[in-house]
């Protein structure tokens, strides 16, 4: 099952209604996977600043921590906490040692997310009590990504909600399964990318990165995909300023899309999108088999 929704805004007028409308859509493809949901929102990246989102079981795990890295980095450091996550703001030229420093500093954190313009929210249960106690409804943004999982492979936790990230305002959601994710697993440990969770779905977003660190575009590292991941799926993904879609050469997984001139928008089922903006006049089709889709901004 899962379920399975994405926005990208053409229109910067409807950018405060982002989260709103991310949040609608997800709560409507509920009965498609109502074991944990996750939202990855993309803003307006700030000049030399990046963004690490994490969780903690406990968020008062978080008090403090600002403080704590600020000295650590010798640099100004920010955190806003929301429920079990919090959002570490910081120079982008300190992430690399600010992981380093988290897990020193807090080892049971757990990061969702980073880079300059991503923000992931996941945890356990219902999508709209995800949505609320993360007050997903009032954020802003250009595009974004959620998912409502019905868990097939793994075990339903927050590390095995969707989205997945494993690079740099990198993220990934999957309907389906894969049959090769042991193999694909142990060669991309073998090119130094790690993986954290036992979801076939996490294996799939490494895998795109291992392709983009090669150069190649996500378009590319997509179109790679279809000969290299055997199964059945439907992926959307997300980047810094981009979203892309792609099924399996089958195409059992149900998808459809809608663009107007405001949006591209898509949906497990196309009643995810029936109370977007204008959706009257957009053109709505079925994503083909095998055919990569890109936006860019």
């Amino acid at each position: 099952m899962c379920g399975i929704v994405g926005l990208f805004l053409k229109d910067k007028a409807l950018e405060p209604r982002l989260g709103e409308m991310l949040s609608e859509m997800l709560i409507t493809m509920t009965d498609r996977g109502p074991d944990s949901a996750g939202i990855a929102v993309y803003s307006q990246d700030r000049e030399g600043r990046a963004k690490l989102t994490v969780q903690a079981d406990d968020p008062g795990r978080f008090a403090g921590l600002g403080d704590e890295m600020a000295k650590v980095l010798g640099s100004d450091v920010t955190v806003r906490i929301k429920d079990t996550h919090a959002v570490i703001d910081l120079p982008d030229a300190k992430m690399a040692e600010a992981r380093a420093a988290l897990k020193e500093l807090r080892p049971d954190a757990r990061v969702m997310s980073a880079g300059e313009a991503i923000e992931i929210y996941k945890e356990v249960g219902l999508p709209g009590d995800v949505a609320n106690r993360f007050d997903i409804p009032h954020l802003a943004g250009s595009h974004g990504i959620g998912h409502t999982r019905m868990a097939t492979e793994s075990a339903v936790t927050t590390l095995g909600a969707h989205p997945f990230s494993t690079g740099a305002d990198q993220c990934l959601v999957h309907n389906g399964s894969l049959s090769n994710h042991n193999s694909l697993r142990r060669q991309l440990a073998r090119e130094g990318v790690s993986v954290e969770t036992e979801n076939d779905s996490e294996v799939a977003a490494a895998y795109l990165t291992w392709k983009m660190q090669q150069g190649h575009s996500l378009g590319e590292a997509l179109e790679s995909g279809l000969e290299d991941l055997d199964g059945f799926f439907t992926f959307v993904v997300g980047t810094k300023d981009g979203f892309g879609v792609v099924r399996d050469p089958i195409a059992c997984k149900p998808a459809v899309m809608a663009e107007t001139d405001q949006y591209v928008a898509f949906g497990s089922e196309y009643r995810a999108l029936v109370n977007l903006p204008g959706i009257e006049e957009a053109r709505v089709w079925e994503p083909e088999p095998a055919t990569v889709y890109f936006w860019k901004h």
